[in-house]
Formats: C-alpha cells, structure tokens, sequence
C-alpha cells in the first residue's frame, strides 16, 4: 500500500489518521484550515482528547504523519482515502452535507492524477451520512470530477466510527467491530485486508451494502440514546417516590444480560457533536420516508428538558436563585474532551443566569471554549476550590475524576452554604447529608 489520506481533520479525522500512522502506515491529512493544518503539523493538537498529543509526536518525528492544504498531495501520496469532514445539523434538524458535497468535489477533482497514471484508488466515507449519501451523492459527484468510472478505476465503501471523545484512541485500536459497507467486492475486499492487517484478525468484521452501512451508525447512536432517556425518564418517577433511588434501579435492572448497564446511568442528559445532531438527522430523514419516529422523538424532548432538573433541584434546595452565587462543576459535554458543542452546562448556566444567580464556572480543561459562549455573563475560576470559596450552591454538571475526589468537608469549609445538586450520581447522599450538606440528586427520592 502506498499511503492512506485523511480528508478533514477533526476528532474523526486525526484521531484516525494518527492510529493508522501509529501502525506504520504512512498517512497525509487534509484540512481546508490552514491555522488547523500548521497547528497539527507542530504537534499541537487543535482539541484536547487523551493520549493524542503524544502519539501524533511520535508519528511526526518518525515522519509517518503530515497534515496539508493539498487535495494533490494526498492524492498522490496515498491509495485510499478516508472522508472524515463534519456533518452539522440544518436549522431544522436535517443533515447538513455541505462539508460532504465540497470534500468530495475537491477530491474527485485531485483523482484525475489516477487517471493519467491508470491507478486504482479506494474512496472511503467515515463522516456520518444518511443512507443513500455514499452512492448518491459522494460516489456521483467523485466519479464526475475524477473522471474515473466506479467499479473499475474506482472503489468506493462507507466505514461508520464508534468513537467516543474522551476514549476516541483506545476506541480506535479497540473496537467492538468493523462496519465495510461496500459499493462493490473489490472495493470491500480492500479495505477489509487494511483493516484485518491493522487489527491482526483480532476484531469482528461486518461487511454490507453501502446503505446498511450508513443506518448502522445512526441505529447504534439512536439505541444508546434511548437508553440514557430512558434511564433519566426512570429518573423522574424516583425523585417522587419516597426510597426510591435511580441508581439502584438502574444498576439491578442492568444486571440482565439482554439488556447491560451501559449507558443507563442517569444524569442531565446528553450532549456533544453526536447523540443529539443524530436523532434529529435520522428523525428527518425518517419522515421523509413516511415512516414516523414518534420513538426517537421522545428520547430527543426527554433529553432537551434534562439539564432543568437540575434547575428545579437547586430551587428546592435554596429556594429563590436570585443573587445567589452559584458554582457550576464541570463544562465539557462529558469528561476527558474539551467539546461544548451541545453541552449540558450552557442550558443550565443560562437558566441561571435568567434566574439572576451570580455564576462561577470551572472546568479542567474546557475554559478556553467557555469563555467563547458565555463571555463575561460568568465568572471563570482556575481551580475548584476558586469556584467553590463563598458559594451558595454547587451544581455537578461533568463527572470529571477530580470533582470525584471531593468529599463533604471540602463543600463544607470552602462553600458559604454547603449545598450540592448532584447532576451525575457521582457522590453518596447518605455521606453527604450526614456530614451537614444540603443535598439533592438526580433520581433520588425524598
């Protein structure tokens, strides 16, 4: 194999291209972002996910990862190529391909090389699309610019990710399986071998039609969603039944092997660049079908009302917010990312903020993001215990390690009134309420 291209850059993208690299394939990333592409270029990894810095150094010094403007470049330097750009959501909710349509168009335009040379190249979309997008519009647009005719110059199959931001490495080296929707034989073959070849025939391999491929994505991210408002719907019966506390329930009710206890943990519900722009993509597109996913949009409102639980709990607490200093603990959309795209906390700092609390912030990594959004409607604290010292409330919003490790006397000596809204069933109510905490959580029935 000559080389693999990484068409867009962002988590998806890097992440992937820097795995492959680190398996001693050689591979070129192509970003349209110039600052992006220079960032990466001096080991400065333009989001922050674990473990990436280290490994996109040592890809680089041994001269096996390289980022670029060129769509020529990569193209000459590599056999497969690799779609990896965004696909946000339109006003109203559908897929936005704009990024698709561009990438594909630059790309197809750059494969003519291939076909001066009469070189085969293998075209691969890992972005994630509505069915019907691989063959219809990627496929089509690539095999107009390129010149090239598929099936015989040109290979084309869809390769959904299973990353998650905060794990997207050992995600990548480990997945529970690989999905090969292929346009034709030749073209899954291909990247079946690269993919056994990289994970040494230790990880299942599907291989289906191009369709099938792309619904299996949104399938998984819509059935992993259900399965967080359904715990956080169980939430709410809880928190009106005298002893009844979610966690305990949803841990027994995990205990079944039909169903696991993955993603049943209940909390302010989900956010990020994934669970929620999916189900209103695959809600679109679902109605444009005739087909009505009355399921998806339950899942999607029981989500959207979340974060003002913890509103509700902070009332019931303390009472009236106004001009209460509150400490909101963590910022990210989930721990181990800097990502606030969709984040629960920017609807629970502004319902704050309209109910005319004073606002602390504070999250390990994700301030920088932060101050983006809320600007100076906010106070930024550098540590923890910054955003704690004098405060009335503290409202746990991300479950990150180091908000974990704080026990009752800290709320306690630095807080002006120890309160705390547990919005991730991280903390024991018995300690805390025991220690002279006012607590409330979550699930957890009074």
């Amino acid at each position: 194999m000559k080389g693999i291209s990484i068409i867009g850059l962002g988590y998806v993208g890097l992440t992937t291209g820097v795995c492959l690299a680190s398996r001693g394939y050689y591979v070129v990333g192509v970003d349209i972002d110039k600052e992006k592409v220079r960032m990466i270029n001096n080991v400065n990894p333009p989001f922050y996910e674990p473990g990436l810095e280290e490994m996109l150094r040592e890809v680089v010094e041994k001269g096996l990862f390289e980022a670029t403007t060129s769509y020529e470049k990569a193209i000459e330097d590599s056999d497969i190529s690799f779609i990896t750009v965004g696909t946000p959501s339109l006003p109203d909710g559908s897929i936005n391909l704009d990024y698709v349509k561009k990438a594909s168009k630059e790309l197809g335009r750059a494969l003519r090389v291939k076909k001066r040379k009469g070189m085969y190249h293998l075209v691969t979309v890992k972005s994630t699309v509505i069915p019907g997008t691989t063959r219809n519009i990627v496929g089509r647009i690539i095999e107009r610019e390129s010149e090239l005719t598929l099936g015989d110059e040109l290979g084309l199959a869809m390769n959904p990710e299973f990353l998650r931001e905060g794990t997207a490495i050992r995600d990548a080296l480990n997945p529970d399986r690989v999905v090969i929707g292929e346009y034709d034989r030749k073209s899954g073959d291909i990247l079946e071998n690269l993919w056994r070849t990289f994970y040494e025939n230790r990880v299942p391999i599907v291989r289906t039609s191009l369709e099938a491929a792309e619904l299996i994505k949104y399938a998984s991210n819509a059935l992993l969603a259900m399965k967080i408002s359904f715990a956080n719907l169980i939430a709410r019966l809880c928190e009106r039944i005298p002893g009844c506390d979610v966690v305990e329930v949803m841990n027994a009710v995990g205990m079944d092997h039909r169903i696991n206890p993955s993603f049943l943990g209940a909390g302010l519900g989900f956010g990020g660049s994934c669970f929620p722009k999916d189900l209103k993509a695959i809600i679109k597109f679902a109605e444009s079908l005739g087909c009505d996913p009355g399921l998806l949009k339950e899942v999607l409102k029981i989500n959207e009302e979340q974060p003002y639980r913890a509103i509700a709990l902070a009332r019931k607490l303390i009472g009236d917010l106004k001009g209460a200093k509150v400490a909101v603990l963590g910022l990210a959309f989930k721990p181990g990312t800097d990502d606030m795209r969709e984040a629960v906390s920017i609807k629970v700092v502004q319902a704050l903020i309209r109910e005319g609390a004073i606002v602390v912030v504070h999250d390990p990594v994700a301030m920088e993001n932060a101050r983006r959004i809320f600007g100076d409607l906010v106070e930024y604290a550098r540590t923890v215990e910054d955003a704690l010292r004098g405060a009335d409330l503290a409202i746990l919003v991300t479950e990150w390690d180091e908000f974990r490790r704080l026990k009752p006397k800290d709320f306690i000596k630095l807080m002006r009134n120890p309160a705390l809204v547990d919005g991730r069933r991280i903390y024991d109510p018995e300690e805390f309420r025991k220690a002279g905490v006012k607590f409330a959580a979550i699930g957890l029935g009074s």
